[in-house]
């Protein structure tokens, strides 16, 4: 191959959707290639002529023009432009006009057929722009790895190798001991009948018998965690990870229905380094400081960069993160509670914002909140609870979750309120919607439980959400608030850059990006009275209730994972560069493919804001 077909080789194997292309296919394809110069402000193509090649902009930028003069759109180096005259009968109906001195490498038509139809993936790239052709690039980024990582897809089924191995509760220790050695398990189910009543585990031998000095003929009753936690077994290896990582535990049996048909440890859920986060909750519960929970938490970084480099997902990732940030906050709250005592009345302490809806990623501020059972006298409970928001929100910060710049924080006392007085102020907030109620509800409309009475929290959830639900003109007022943060994408599908600032020429993945997705999945969520908060959970929610169409749920659902992808791999990259990570990536950084389609996500995010202000009339808000 000479040097001018191999320059062109190297172009397009960079190109989409050329790229996707066998090896031995792209490397034929130069030497059947024209090119073409055209001189600025000279016509490329004009309505009326048949095409008869594809055409590839190497170099310069075109305009593309409606025979009524108006503008279509522009077109610059790696744009395709074409495809669907020859696709439709080869007669052109747009004016194509050159603005720069252009190169355009020309394929004849008869190849790019014969390409459309040999390889599905590469016709699919010139079909309707958005969200097929988003959805083919995200099955191209998940198969890139050689070992898909993505846990949350994969049944327990797959883990559940052997029948579990139980004893009954008057068995000796002397017992478990042998048949776990002799069966080769590190746990020990205790039945009562077909009833789970408890696990032994190998742990427990070394520190409940052989440390506590007991004699090995006591029932194994005495050193078993008794009403362990289980799972289901049509629940997801990453709900087991997850689960066991809350809980602290290393042995999770599995049920379908009432019955267990075996146990998991992570081991079994073993992917390279994911269950680091198991490990790392371990270690959590271990710490007796803020200064050791400083030191455990400065391995989220470590975390979410191992994560990103074996394939996992942006939601398993932002899952995990968000699992470890909850333990931080708990391990706090225990703290807090061994030095000031015991809690005086009962309380809920509750996140929000990205760490309620389990979205967090390693720059996350803290969002979080007091609910106070109404028993609570300000006189006489206030300096504890006090004391209380003021150790964790502290302790939070050395454990590099910054403040929140809105000062959304049990720390401030407009958040730390009593039961009543949270229930009027969401009332208030749903009743009499203003700009600050509004912005205030995007973030405490995400609230999850983390630590305390759980009732409490659960009682003033389905209050909250039943209210919102039957009110009409506060989620008029909500579609409108979510339509006040824009995709960056401007008329001729080009990004919108930040321009000034510490950020200049930048993209904002989150503010610009995964927000907007949120605030959409949070009023269909509202309208139809959708406990979830996760957005995921939200957008999958609203599809099963006939909120949103399936089409529309999966196209959200697939700009969410692109561009919460795309912010994810930008982080872990900074992360492996030693840089502190951030939301703003320069479109430079980015492939032509991710650029491309990161271009289809926001597209498809801008129509569905549309389809929301159709829905609730929002200009009447505007």
């Amino acid at each position: 191959m000479d040097i001018e077909l191999i320059e062109i080789h190297d172009f397009l194997s960079s190109c989409p959707p050329f790229d996707i292309l066998p090896a031995e296919v792209l490397e034929g394809l130069p030497g059947q290639l024209t090119i073409r110069y055209v001189r600025r402000e000279s016509p490329v193509m004009e309505a009326g002529q048949v095409l008869d090649a594809l055409q590839i902009i190497r170099t310069g930028a075109v305009e593309i023009y409606l025979k009524d003069g108006n503008l279509l759109t522009r077109l610059n180096e790696g744009d395709i432009f074409g495809a669907q005259t020859l696709l439709r009968g080869r007669t052109i109906v747009t004016n194509v006009q050159a603005i720069e001195d252009c190169l355009i490498y020309q394929m004849p038509a008869e190849i790019f057929f014969d390409l459309c139809q040999q390889f599905e993936e590469f016709k699919a790239f010139f079909g309707p722009v958005g969200a097929d052709r988003l959805r083919s690039a995200l099955q191209r980024t998940e198969s890139g790895f050689s070992q898909p990582f993505d846990l949350m897809g994969v049944g327990m089924e797959v883990f559940l190798s052997r029948k579990p191995v139980a004893l009954p509760p008057d068995a000796t220790i002397q017992e478990a001991a042998k048949i776990m050695c002799d069966q080769r398990v590190s746990s020990l189910l205790v039945m009562k009948g077909h009833r789970l009543v408890g696990i032994v585990t190998d742990r427990d031998l070394r520190e409940r018998v052989i440390a506590a000095g007991r004699d090995t003929s006591q029932s194994i009753k005495k050193i078993m965690t008794a009403k362990p936690v289980t799972l289901g077994v049509r629940r997801t290896a990453f709900d087991a990870l997850m689960t066991m990582a809350q809980n602290n535990i290393h042995h999770l049996p599995i049920r379908n229905r009432d019955k267990v048909v075996g146990v998991v440890t992570p081991r079994d859920l073993n992917r390279n380094q994911c269950t680091s986060v198991v490990y790392l909750v371990h270690q959590i519960s271990r710490t007796k400081d803020v200064g050791d929970l400083q030191e455990t938490s400065t391995r989220t970084s470590e975390l979410l960069e191992q994560m990103e480099s074996n394939g996992a997902t942006a939601d398993s990732i932002t899952h995990a993160l968000t699992v470890v940030a909850d333990s931080i906050t708990r391990r706090l709250l225990k703290q807090a509670e061994a030095k000031l005592g015991p809690p005086p009345v009962p309380y809920a302490w509750m996140s929000a914002g990205s760490q309620g809806r389990n979205e967090m990623t390693v720059q996350s501020d803290q969002d979080n909140c007091l609910l106070i059972d109404d028993r609570y006298k300000k006189g006489k409970h206030g300096a504890y609870f006090s004391a209380l928001a003021n150790y964790v929100c502290d302790g939070l910060k050395a454990c590099d979750y910054a403040y929140c710049p809105g000062d959304a924080m049990a720390v401030n006392q407009v958040w730390r309120q009593p039961f009543s007085t949270w229930r009027k102020r969401f009332f208030s907030w749903i009743r009499e919607p203003d700009r600050n109620a509004l912005m205030l509800a995007s973030i405490f409309f995400d609230l999850s439980f983390v630590h305390g009475d759980e009732a409490l929290f659960w009682q003033l959830r389905y209050d909250v959400i039943e209210e919102s639900s039957k009110n009409r003109i506060f989620l008029a007022h909500m579609a409108s608030n979510a339509l006040s943060r824009q995709p960056p994408l401007g008329f001729f599908r080009n990004f919108v850059l930040i321009r000034g600032g510490e950020h200049d020429d930048t993209l904002d993945l989150k503010k610009n990006g995964v927000i907007p997705i949120v605030d959409l999945a949070r009023v269909y969520a509202l309208d139809r009275g959708i406990q979830a908060v996760n957005t995921r959970s939200r957008l999958e929610a609203a599809r099963e209730v006939g909120a949103l169409s399936a089409s529309g749920s999966q196209d959200l659902l697939d700009a969410l994972a692109l561009i919460n992808g795309t912010r994810i791999r930008h982080q872990a990259r900074m992360i492996r560069e030693g840089k502190k990570p951030d939301n703003f990536v320069h479109p430079e950084e980015l492939s032509n493919f991710e650029r491309q389609h990161l271009k289809d996500a926001f597209s498809i995010v801008q129509t569905m804001q549309s389809s929301l202000e159709q829905r609730y009339q929002v200009s009447r808000f505007m």
